[in-house]
């Protein structure tokens, strides 16, 4: 499938259609991500995998957003971004098990060497949060 721009929380899409889904950083910037991660959800075929990676602060239990703040500044303040409408916390992965997904929050990066690190432009401290869609 060539690329497609479409709406994450409306995939006009029939249901079980990738074998595979790689969402970098994209959920913060969604207002109804509860939404989109179960439309991503509905898209992966049974027995697949996604890497749905978004900013977490690893200092925050929860998840922390406020839909009523709408100004690239005051997002920017609290948000770490103009145009994210949250900051993941710990609950992340939670979250995404909400939608149905199996996931796991993996460490491997802080287990390459630096020059991998580097050429891969990975952050050595994120989690990769690895699901899966259980088969029947």
């Amino acid at each position: 499938m060539a690329m497609v721009k479409m709406d994450i929380t409306n995939i006009a899409l029939p249901d079980s259609q990738f074998d595979c889904i790689i969402c970098h950083h994209v959920l913060e910037h969604v207002p109804d991500d509860e939404r989109a991660m179960t439309e991503l959800y509905r898209v992966l075929r049974p027995g697949g995998w996604a890497i749905l990676q978004s900013f977490i602060d690893p200092d925050r239990d929860r998840t922390f957003e406020d839909p009523s703040v709408v100004s690239a500044e005051e997002r920017t303040r609290l948000f770490g971004q103009g145009d994210h409408v949250r900051v993941y916390g710990r609950d992340y992965k939670e979250r995404l098990e909400g939608a149905g997904f199996t996931a796991k929050a993996d460490d491997f990066v802080t287990t390459l060497g630096d020059e991998a690190v580097r050429r891969h432009g990975l952050p050595k401290d994120e989690l990769v949060y690895f699901c899966t869609k259980q088969l029947p």
